[in-house]
């Protein structure tokens, strides 16, 4: 597989298995309904570990255009890559949306709260306050790209990598997604939020497109201070 195919399907896992925990536990007469918090930061946990298992040998699993583009800008990786694979993620994003919607086909007409329907496919914050929204947000990414970042610098047995991560995603979930959800991640929100606007869900609403910009725009602005202070501290000081 090229980068583009393998963020593209790595993402769709990610979003598939992450949308679907979500899913399982908010849409009526699932087997999973009311599964509660600790699901599905568990089940976003073990999306990114399967979604980096998929995609970690061909194109290092991004999986993220945050992280895509932190790594661009501390020179990681070459700018002229940077469209393809955030091209590959976007779609992946839309296509594990799409594949979630038809996982629960008969559910969403069982479901009559259109905040839920929507949830299943985004973030939404649990108190709309845009600047405590947005710093949610950023924190959550800065953590997540430092935390790589320290991950990365240690050995760990042949395989085993992606599981650490995704440990620490469901840390990330558990600890700090419960102001906004936790996206952390443009392609995993924006993704499944256009997948939400083009399929045919019963009694949906909007797809509040008011608020998409800050799950997209802070976890750049986080990831990219994530990867600058690593870097800052790993990097000695010259002279």
């Amino acid at each position: 597989m090229d980068f583009f195919l393998s963020e593209l399907v790595g993402t769709a896992v990610l979003t598939l298995f992450g949308c679907g925990v979500v899913a399982n536990v908010l849409l009526a007469k699932s087997k999973g309904f009311n599964g509660g918090w600790i699901v599905i930061a568990f089940g976003w946990g073990l999306a990114v570990t399967f979604g980096v298992y998929v995609a970690g040998k061909y194109s290092g699993a991004h999986l993220n255009p945050a992280l895509t583009i932190a790594f661009a800008m501390t020179g990681q990786l070459p700018w002229a890559d940077v469209p393809v694979y955030i091209a590959g993620q976007m779609l992946g994003g839309i296509l594990g949306g799409i594949l979630t919607y038809l996982m629960y086909l008969p559910h969403w007409a069982e479901t009559e709260d259109a905040d839920l329907k929507l949830a299943v496919f985004c973030t939404q914050p649990a108190i709309k306050n845009t600047p405590a929204n947005f710093l949610s947000e950023f924190l959550g990414t800065a953590v997540l790209m430092f935390g790589l970042s320290c991950i990365g610098a240690n050995t760990f047995a042949d395989g085993l990598n992606p599981l650490i991560v995704g440990f620490f995603i469901l840390a990330i979930g558990l600890s700090l997604g419960g102001p906004t959800g936790y996206a952390i991640n443009p392609a995993r929100d924006l993704g499944p939020r256009i997948a939400h606007a083009l399929m045919p869900i019963r009694g949906k609403r909007d797809s509040d497109w008011g608020y998409a910009w800050l799950p997209v725009i802070a976890p750049i602005c986080g990831a990219i201070a994530g990867a600058y202070l690593y870097a800052a501290l790993v990097t000695p000081v010259a002279g």
